[in-house]
């Protein structure tokens, strides 16, 4: 079982920056992937960013060229960079992670933007 744990949420005026980070109870080396996700109250769950175990990444269209997703498989951390923050990226930011057939979710953690 993998336990994740989110953190570095938090209230930021737009245009601002805030770097989530996502620690894992096991090695992430070799889960295939990481990835954040966001949800607002009465929306689904949206995929935000991915990196493969080969470093491999993928951005949701609404954040391109503004957030950065990254990994340290010796601290066991996943990171998302968020720059140039829009109130419309309010929302809870859950990490995950995700194997052939299995996948874990931290708890959450809050970001919210002023305008």
């Amino acid at each position: 079982q993998v336990q994740l744990v989110e953190s570095g949420g938090g209230l930021v005026q737009a245009g601002g920056s805030l770097r989530l980070s996502c620690a894992s109870s096991s090695g992430i080396f070799s889960i295939p992937v990481m990835g954040w996700y966001r949800q607002v109250p009465g929306k689904q769950r949206e995929l935000v960013a991915s990196i493969t175990s080969s470093g491999t990444t993928n951005y949701a269209d609404s954040v391109k060229g503004r957030f950065t997703i990254s990994r340290d498989n010796a601290k066991n951390t996943v990171y998302l960079q968020m720059n140039g923050l829009k109130p419309e990226d309010t929302a809870v930011y859950y990490c995950n992670a995700e194997g052939r057939s299995w996948g874990y979710w931290g708890q959450g953690t809050q970001v919210t933007v002023s305008s």
